[in-house]
């Protein structure tokens, strides 16, 4: 498989590609263990490669032709996967633990209850693998606030991560313990930098070895700046609006969402320079797929390894006059993500199942037969493997945050929510409250919290039942 050099992203070559049948191996699955389904044995357990993106929505994978071609053609998609925390830190700390925010303890960024200092490291899926004998790395981001480059979390033996903040060009990383300074050259682009570091990684593992490699790249995030290759390759992308966008009627809406002007044109122009230029920026994430799946194939491992393509959280677009992540809608909530595991399945498929970061940590831990341990997560593996098709599932879950404020910008009260394939309702402190019914209203526009139809009673008692403990009062 060769890897894509420069390329005309044009829309008509962004259309979906049709899902083809993969070239499988399908073994049976066997009985789960300490409540955690695991896979049949193997000679060896799988490799696992994670590739984790920063800030992508989930609307935004048809972008990425090698995605689709490597990873969905031969996956399981999620259509409805989410986070329990739409906010960075906070979401990876549950990806590496399988734990809610009131497991883990980080539920910001920074500060008291957020960042690295805030993240207790010693029992992650890295330290799990690295245990049972795995060769394990992480490329790129980590945590907010990492920066002593001397410090390796526990369970790592290669690391390539952010330090400081985090960047296209002009960053430094934290490699294996000694901190090292890129500048603004092409080759210096940060997801090409970190993409050839993994590959590497991949091909100086013995074979006799499993591995496991968090692959997370700082694309799409904010201000994005796409490499030099991919720079205009979507000025002919047109950015559509759904019903969401610039809401003209918010008074059903809590305050935060009130205090938010209408989008101006000026505002809308570059809201769409800065959505093309994130779309531009996913290229290279791309062309990193292709060249970590070249690096599994060429090393014999592609035929067993876990293959997860995921974001940490959504951000919107003008949807509701925002443009941040934070809070409980659709655009902040919902990640793509696509799952291949060549053993379980073996043919392409789309799978409309609630499903969560925290499922992950469970999932690896089940494939890689390491055991049973206190996650908040459930394993993917009966939804992998089709003859699991009939196991029972979740029908909600449930979402936190902890006040945010950025500077006195994009103030979000503490809130905890419950998600179901139906409805949504959220419970901010302070007593405001939201229900959408998502049958009748996918876009979230009226709020029917008011008219106190009977579901609103059980929304409320599970939200009771879920949010224990409740976030912190004090978010510092």
């Amino acid at each position: 498989m060769a890897i894509r050099g420069s390329r005309g992203r044009g829309i008509l070559a962004l259309l979906l590609v049709p899902l083809a049948f993969a070239a499988c191996v399908r073994q049976p699955a066997v009985e789960p263990q300490d409540g955690v389904p695991a896979a049949a044995p193997q000679e060896r357990p799988p490799d696992v490669v994670v590739v984790l993106t920063d800030d992508q929505r989930w609307d935004t994978l048809w972008s990425m032709p090698t995605v689709q071609r490597e990873l969905v053609d031969h996956g399981v998609t999620f259509t409805n996967a989410f986070v329990v925390n739409p906010l960075c830190c906070p979401s990876r700390a549950s990806i590496l633990t399988g734990r809610y925010s009131h497991g883990t303890g980080v539920y910001l960024n920074r500060g008291k209850h957020g960042g690295f200092n805030a993240f207790d490291d010693t029992s992650t899926v890295a330290t799990w693998l690295d245990d049972a004998g795995y060769e394990t790395a992480l490329a790129g981001k980590y945590m907010n606030k990492y920066r002593d480059a001397s410090y390796v979390p526990p369970g790592w033996d290669r690391w390539a991560a952010f330090l400081g903040p985090n960047g296209y060009y002009d960053y430094s990383l934290a490699v294996d313990g000694a901190a090292r300074d890129f500048g603004s050259r092409v080759r210096e682009y940060s997801t090409d930098v970190l993409a050839r570091w993994s590959s590497r990684f991949i091909r100086s593992v013995p074979e006799d070895e499993p591995l496991f490699l968090m692959f997370a790249p700082y694309a799409p995030h904010k201000h994005a700046v796409p490499a030099r290759r991919d720079e205009g390759t979507f000025d002919g992308f047109r950015r559509w609006r759904t019903p969401g966008y610039d809401e003209t009627n918010v008074r059903d809406k809590p305050p935060y969402v009130r205090s938010k002007p209408r989008v101006r044109p000026g505002r809308a122009d570059r809201l769409a320079i800065e959505a093309r230029r994130e779309y531009e920026s996913l290229g290279a994430v791309d062309d990193a797929v292709g060249r970590l799946v070249e690096a599994l194939e060429e090393t014999g491992r592609l035929s067993t390894t876990l293959l997860v393509f995921m974001s940490d959280n959504g951000v919107a677009w003008g949807e509701h006059r925002w443009t941040y992540k934070l809070v409980p809608y659709e655009e902040s909530i919902r990640v793509p993500m696509v799952v291949r595991f060549d053993p379980l399945v073996d043919q392409p498929r789309q799978d409309p199942n609630l499903v969560l970061n925290i499922d992950l940590a469970p999932t690896i831990g089940a494939l890689s037969g390491i055991g049973a341990r206190a996650m908040d997560g459930r394993s993917l593996v009966p939804l992998l493997d089709e003859g699991g098709g009939g196991a029972p599932w979740r029908l909600d879950f449930l979402i936190e945050n902890l006040r945010f404020d950025r500077g006195g910008k994009d103030v979000v009260p503490t809130y905890c929510a419950v998600r179901s394939r139906r409805a949504l309702y959220v419970a901010y402190r302070g007593g405001f409250e939201e229900l959408y019914d998502l049958d009748r209203d996918p876009f979230q526009m009226r709020n029917v919290a008011g008219q106190n139809l009977p579901i609103l009673d059980a929304m409320r008692a599970r939200v009771a039942e879920l949010c224990d403990p409740p976030p912190p009062s004090d978010p510092r």
